[in-house]
């Protein structure tokens, strides 16, 4: 079976043989070139369109955060971003994250074997679930069209096509092809944007003569309207006494009518707005008690979708956020910096010992557990632990979720979002089959990597699955 061809682009000669060995020593992978900078990486991108990118995220001439966008806008292709623990190098990393890199990992200390080998094994791990998410996205793509085909759906002769799939996944002499990962995200949004242009047609008018069907004559001009206007108006309107008058006249009972029916709809649409809030977040959330805790996990795909969802959520939300984002030491704070530039909500990192209060969210810190205590004040507070991994991980969201198990005082709302493996499905499933009040999942629609919130929704404890878009607006319903 051929190899997934791999493009590794850094700075450092030393590592990029570095890199090349640890992507080598497995068979399904085949380093076929490097570049040493941004444009270089850019420039072979197009020519040889690799099936995947190790991308260095600080190099000289243009960085891998600009490398990356510019890959981007030209066709897709999974990236993984290597990452230095600099501030600078965690910063960019995040954002790199946000602008559509698949994964990313820290770069392995030279002086120490152990290290490199852990490294390689992760980058190898990220670099697979990014060529099984590819195949899945075009199966299901393929598995669309077809249905679609079978109930009669038109499908457009012309799809924008920008990856071939893997050389080693073509099956001879079937040339198939597959769209962005953003693809059904597209058709969606055309979809609903086709179905709102057609309720914007102008209503038109019922035949009075025949009531329930619609009269296709357009009504005649007035004879004072007619009888207006210069010569040459009357005369064009002369010769053109049927032409259909651009807007539609209503009977004034319709008229009245529509435009109940277009208030109530924009009323409608207004509730559904979720309007920022002018509390300010500077003084670290709202004080008081509370009887409502939002608890969300995510994985892979996770800080776009984070950053998606919290800026959607108001200042004053009656309830803290719990986190656990899947992240290496350090990364976790340049991360809360960066949400809470977008979030009305007050975002931090977690610490030991804080007094959870509404309107504020809590990172779990990378290498450590978040847990929710309870004082013997009743006030409630993070606990960090650094426990074993559960499900590999730590932070883990099942260590998270069962903190939540004791205190069937709060309403308690949980929320996995896109990751791979199954971390917080378990114990979602516990806290559904003990009564929580709502659990929601990321589709597989919007999910860069579908692992998690299928896992939860395969143990039938997930009572919203909705795009990520729509989680928000959902949440916030639940929890005022």
């Amino acid at each position: 079976m051929a190899a997934y061809q791999v493009l590794v682009v850094d700075d450092s000669a030393f590592m990029r043989k570095i890199v090349t060995d640890l992507i080598q020593a497995d068979p399904e992978f085949k380093v076929t070139a490097t570049a040493s900078n941004g444009r270089e990486a850019i420039q072979k991108s197009l020519e040889l369109k690799p099936d995947i990118i190790t991308m260095d995220v600080e190099m000289p001439e243009m960085n891998g955060l600009d490398a990356l966008k510019s890959i981007m806008k030209e066709s897709f292709v999974p990236v993984i971003m290597l990452s230095g623990i600099n501030e600078q190098g965690m910063k960019e990393t995040i954002m790199a994250l946000e602008a559509g890199a698949f994964d990313f990992i820290r770069k392995p200390s030279i002086s120490h074997d152990q290290d490199i080998a852990q490294v390689g094994k992760a980058l190898v791990e990220r670099m697979r679930a990014a060529m099984n998410e590819i195949k899945r996205k075009a199966d299901r793509e393929l598995s669309m069209k077809n249905r679609d085909m079978l109930r009669g759906a038109v499908v457009p002769p012309t799809q924008p096509v920008q990856k071939e799939l893997p050389a080693r996944d073509r099956a001879e002499p079937v040339k198939k092809t597959i769209e962005p990962v953003e693809t059904s995200q597209r058709s969606l949004r055309e979809r609903t944007e086709a179905f709102q242009a057609k309720a914007k047609k102008p209503i038109e008018p019922l035949s009075p003569s025949k009531p329930g069907r619609v009269e296709n004559k357009p009504e005649p001009l007035p004879k004072a309207e007619r009888n207006s206007g210069t010569k040459a108006e009357k005369a064009v309107r002369s010769a053109n006494p049927v032409q259909t008058p651009k807007e539609v006249r209503l009977p004034n009972a319709a008229r009245v009518a529509a435009d109940q029916i277009a208030a109530t709809s924009a009323s409608a649409k207004a509730k559904d707005v979720i309007k920022p809030n002018p509390v300010p977040k500077g003084g670290g959330g709202l004080e008081g008690p509370f009887n409502k805790l939002v608890a969300i996990g995510c994985s892979t795909g996770g800080p776009r979708a984070l950053k998606t969802l919290l800026e959607q959520l108001p200042a004053d939300l009656p309830a803290p956020v719990i986190i656990v984002q899947h992240m290496p030491p350090n990364f976790t704070r340049s991360l809360a910096q960066r949400l809470n530039t977008f979030s009305p909500l007050h975002v931090v990192e977690a610490e030991e010992g804080m007094v959870l209060k509404k309107g504020t969210a809590y990172i779990a810190p990378g290498g450590f557990h978040v847990k929710v205590n309870k004082t013997a004040d009743g006030k409630f507070i993070v606990k960090l632990t650094e426990d074993q991994p559960v499900n590999g991980h730590r932070p883990s969201v099942d260590t998270m979720f069962e903190s939540l198990l004791p205190f069937t005082s709060l309403q308690r709302h949980l929320v996995l979002l896109t990751g791979m493996g199954s971390d917080g499905a378990r114990m979602m499933k516990r806290l559904y089959e003990a009564g929580v009040t709502s659990t929601f999942a990321e589709n597989e629609e919007t999910c860069v990597v579908y692992g998690m919130p299928r896992s939860a929704v395969e143990l039938q404890c997930v009572r919203h699955l909705l795009p990520l878009q729509e989680i928000a607006s959902k949440l916030v319903q639940a929890v005022k």
